[in-house]
């Protein structure tokens, strides 16, 4: 039976274009068939859960249904015009529920709880729980059942991400773009798709199929020649290799997601915009994974905030604001897996933008003195760089192999 994974190879792209062709003619003509559209997101599905994967097929509509469920039970609830609290926390708690079975699942011996796992499950989640949170804030006032589902089961971005928000893509799903906003729309479509070859299929073959295997074995060679931290110039060069190689791969991803998106006159929002020029970590979560960093910010930070001043838990909005960086970053990675390695990092990028805003408000304070040029400013770069590398050192996992030998 056939299983092709999104954007996995050229056959992939063959048939997606083949498939999206009737849209494309539509959309120029500014018409949006939606039933065929629905066609198509139902057919890439199928594909993608067909064959060994067919269980997480099932898995994904019981999640959906689930979803439903919870969302559309708390939209009537708000819309009798209650808006307690709790019921708030318990519709988020269940929207998360299955999402935090699969992460407790791997230190479980029994794998029961495998079976509410599927591939995309964790970006599903982050879609429903802000529209949740939205109900309960009122900047959503009605979620329509049809444009959900879509939202949900958007299949170019499914998997992996971009994280849209409801109304933006209600927006857009809503009407067929304007013919030269369409034509804009396939031009930069084009381009990322493209882009997204070379990124992924070139550069990030290079970094993560020729280079990074050599450099593993090199830096487990030389570290336990070397004892202590096992640390070697081989595992320098791991970590500036995985970090080019998680970039290329996930930008590359990301932006055939966008492409077919924009063909599809959704304007899926960017991911990545140059992270590793930026001049400080906060920068580069600014430029990182945006729909992620932005995502945390305004549900996790933002609502750890307003939830800790109106409780008066810390008065010094200084200490507030980290205490808030702790808990976002803390959170993330314990989403990324519950794993020493994942929270290590997320506790690193949590003290690492702790410090950068200690450092700035040193800065402001003393901007005559110290001073700001070309040289400060690539070399804010470096540093900043550098930093972010070594987190994907940690992120990867290697160092667990190195010094423990876990895998």
């Amino acid at each position: 039976m056939i299983n092709i994974q999104p954007y996995s190879n050229p056959r992939y792209f063959v048939i997606l274009f083949i498939a999206l062709l009737p849209l494309i003619i539509g959309l120029y003509h500014g018409r949006r068939f939606k039933t065929y559209e629905a066609f198509v997101s139902l057919l890439f599905l199928f594909l993608m859960f067909n064959g060994k994967d067919w269980i997480q097929g099932v898995q994904l509509i019981g999640y959906v249904i689930f979803q439903f469920i919870v969302t559309f039970a708390y939209q009537k609830y708000v819309n009798s015009g209650k808006n307690k609290t709790s019921v708030f926390c318990l519709a988020v708690i269940l929207a998360i529920l299955p999402l935090a079975a699969v992460k407790i699942a791997p230190l479980v011996p029994n794998k029961t709880a495998d079976l509410i796992g599927f591939f995309g499950i964790s970006y599903l989640t982050f879609k429903t729980v802000q529209v949740i949170m939205e109900l309960r804030d009122k900047t959503i006032k009605k979620v329509d059942p049809v444009t959900y589902a879509r939202f949900l089961l958007f299949f170019p971005t499914i998997s992996s991400g971009p994280i849209d928000r409801y109304r933006r893509f209600k927006e857009d799903y809503d009407k067929a773009p304007e013919r030269d906003k369409y034509i804009e729309n396939l031009k930069f479509g084009t381009r990322y798709i493209f882009q997204g070859f070379l990124y992924k299929f070139i550069i990030g073959y290079i970094f993560g199929t020729l280079w990074l295997p050599q450099l593993a074995k090199d830096a487990l060679f030389y570290g336990q020649a070397n004892g202590g931290l096992r640390l070697s110039w081989a595992l320098l060069g791991y970590m500036y290799c995985y970090s080019m190689y998680l970039f290329f791969d996930f930008a590359g991803y990301s932006l055939f997601a966008v492409g077919t998106s924009y063909f599809m006159g959704i304007r899926t929002p960017m991911n990545f915009n140059k992270p590793f020029i930026s001049q400080n970590i906060k920068d580069f979560w600014n430029r990182w994974h945006m729909t992620l960093s932005f995502w945390f910010r305004d549900f996790i930070f933002m609502r750890f905030t307003f939830f800790a001043m109106k409780h008066k838990l810390v008065k010094n909005r200084i200490r507030l604001s980290q205490l808030a960086y702790f808990v976002d970053f803390l959170i993330m990675g314990f989403w990324h897996g519950l794993t020493w390695y994942y929270i290590v990092y997320g506790i690193y990028h949590a003290l690492a933008i702790i410090i950068n805003d200690i450092w700035l408000r040193f800065k402001r304070k003393h901007r005559k003195q110290i001073p700001h040029n070309k040289f400060t400013k690539w070399f804010a770069i470096f540093l900043t760089f550098n930093v972010v590398c070594f987190s994907f050192l940690i992120f990867s996992g290697f160092l667990s192999t190195l010094w423990f030998g876990w895998k």
